[in-house]
C-alpha cells in the first residue's frame, strides 16, 4: 500500500532542457535500487518544466529517498536548473498500482 508521496517541480535553465530529460532518464535505474520506492515516475510538464512524482508506504521511505542518490545527484547537478526544485511532500488518498491499493 502507498499512503505518501512526493511533487517536485524542476525548471531547466535555457538551453537545458535536454540535459535535465537526459538527467531524469539517467534517475531510474537509482530509484530501481530504492525498494521503499513504490512507484517514481519523470515528467515534462511544459517546455522547460519538468517533474518527478513517486509514493512510498510509510515515511522511513520517503526519507530515505529524500536522503538517497536522486536527491543527491540533483544537488550535484544544480547548474542545470534555474531555481532550486520546489519539493512538495503529499498522502496519497487512493492508487491504482498493479498489485498496490492505497485507501
Amino acid at each position: 500500500m502507498v499512503t505518501l508521496g512526493l511533487l517536485v517541480r524542476l525548471e531547466a535553465k535555457p538551453g537545458k532542457e535536454a540535459d535535465v530529460e537526459n538527467f531524469l532518464m539517467g534517475g531510474l535505474p537509482l530509484v530501481e535500487q530504492e525498494p521503499a520506492t513504490t512507484a517514481w515516475f519523470a515528467i515534462r510538464l511544459g517546455p522547460s518544466t519538468f517533474g518527478i512524482f513517486d509514493v512510498f508506504p510509510d515515511e522511513s521511505g520517503r526519507e530515505a529517498h529524500l536522503s538517497g542518490r536522486v536527491a543527491a545527484a540533483l544537488q550535484e547537478n544544480a547548474e542545470l536548473f534555474a531555481q532550486a526544485p520546489d519539493i512538495q511532500k503529499l498522502d496519497v488518498v487512493a492508487a491504482k498500482l498493479p498489485g498496490v491499493l492505497a485507501t
